[in-house]
């Protein structure tokens, strides 16, 4: 039964080739200070930094730079952004990048004007925000977290071996978001395929909970057919722009708070997969790919029909003469053979991790209660050395 539910998004998007050119009438409702947030320079390279930079200069902003945002943005990344903001006492945080861009940039609205330890209060003690936050605005560079459209902002201490994501509120969710498929071209294909599997892991996530018959889970298989057909001609010819258009909208619409509407929702591979990236700084995406088949091998056996379903639906197996076991067993082998033909990593020893790390890796997953089974530590601890 689809329960009760309240739905807000007030995120207005811009999607399309000519994206960017609403940027300036969106500059206009904001003041003179912007604190301008990007990753390592490939903006600059590929030309991107120029087109908003000139725009900023056009509107007549003030632009306070703060660059060099990594792929897993950091405690300490968070605490320089936060002086920035401060010094620079900014009116609006423009993120040009991807979805760490975007996540480091709600981290710093949230956090320039907070009182206490923003990872202590955010990340561990998981409260509310009860102080000023600087609206923020994206630039997208690259699809995959879906935070262009959400309230998730994703951060790591490395110190305490930990990689927490706080989901916050309307309140901190991007006022606008440009999206320009285009923009996302000149990424590496190893960042692009994670990103792919990142949005496959998203909605797989929601999909995973809860077997009754509900409008999401038809949203979702529609979703995953998409992304799966536009994901192979993608990696084929990255600047095919219906693909890549295609995808760039699955993503957003893969995690802005819809699809989970009547879903108590899993995020175990999630949480799994923050915990090896804490370890290994290795890339997101990758990190949920070399867990994913392990995991859901694992819990198949106590959400049966749903996987039953997924294969028919998302894989097209055939179930005629096959036990429901059958058919979810070869649903998932459609999923990992999928999943090598882009080239995703498939085992966390290639990402760094060993043997000594599982207990830590396990100890440093978050264990949530929405999905077919609720984990403990030794279950962690399997699912990794399934996934070496």
């Amino acid at each position: 039964m689809l329960g009760n539910f309240t739905y807000s998004n007030p995120t207005k998007l811009y999607f399309g080739e000519n994206a960017l050119d609403n940027l300036a009438s969106e500059l206009n409702n904001y003041g003179k200070s912007i604190l301008l947030v990007y990753g390592g320079g490939s903006i600059k390279k590929n030309g991107i930094y120029d087109k908003v930079i000139k725009i900023l200069h056009s509107c007549g902003k003030e632009v306070f730079e703060d660059g060099g945002v990594m792929p897993n943005p950091t405690s300490e990344k968070l605490y320089e952004g936060c002086e920035r903001a401060r010094k620079g006492k900014v009116d609006l945080i423009l993120a040009v990048g991807g979805g760490s861009v975007c996540d480091y940039a709600k981290a710093v609205s949230v956090s320039t004007y907070c009182d206490d330890d923003p990872w202590d209060k955010y990340y561990l003690r998981m409260e509310e925000v009860d102080n000023k936050i600087i609206p923020v605005g994206c630039v997208l560079t690259m699809v995959g977290t879906g935070s262009e459209m959400n309230g998730g902002s994703v951060i790591t201490n490395h110190s305490q071996k930990l990689k927490i994501g706080h989901v916050f509120g309307d309140n901190v969710f991007p006022k606008f978001s440009i999206l320009n498929p285009v923009f996302t071209y000149t990424l590496p294909k190893y960042q692009m395929v994670a990103g792919f599997f990142d949005i496959m892991s998203h909605i797989l996530e929601q999909y995973f909970s809860g077997d009754d018959d509900n409008t999401s889970d038809y949203l979702m298989e529609g979703l995953l057919k998409s992304l799966i057909h536009s994901s192979k001609i993608a990696v084929e010819n990255p600047k095919d722009y219906e693909a890549r258009s295609n995808i760039m909208w699955i993503a957003t619409w893969a995690l802005n708070t819809l699809v989970a509407k009547g879903k108590t929702t899993d995020w175990m591979v999630h949480m799994i997969g923050q915990s090896v990236g804490a370890y290994t700084d290795a890339t997101h995406g990758m990190t949920l790919a070399a867990v994913s088949i392990p995991y859901y091998k694992f819990i198949m056996p106590y959400g049966l029909q749903k996987f039953k379903r997924y294969a028919i639906n998302v894989w097209d197996v055939a179930p005629d003469g096959k036990t429901d076991e059958q058919i979810a067993d070869e649903g998932l082998a459609r999923m990992e053979q999928y999943m090598k033909q882009l080239g995703l990593v498939m085992s966390i020893k290639e990402l760094g991790v060993t043997e000594d790390m599982l207990d830590g890796i396990a100890d440093g997953s978050f264990i949530m209660d929405g999905g077919y089974k609720v984990l403990n530590h030794d279950d962690i601890v399997e699912i990794l050395k399934e996934s070496m």
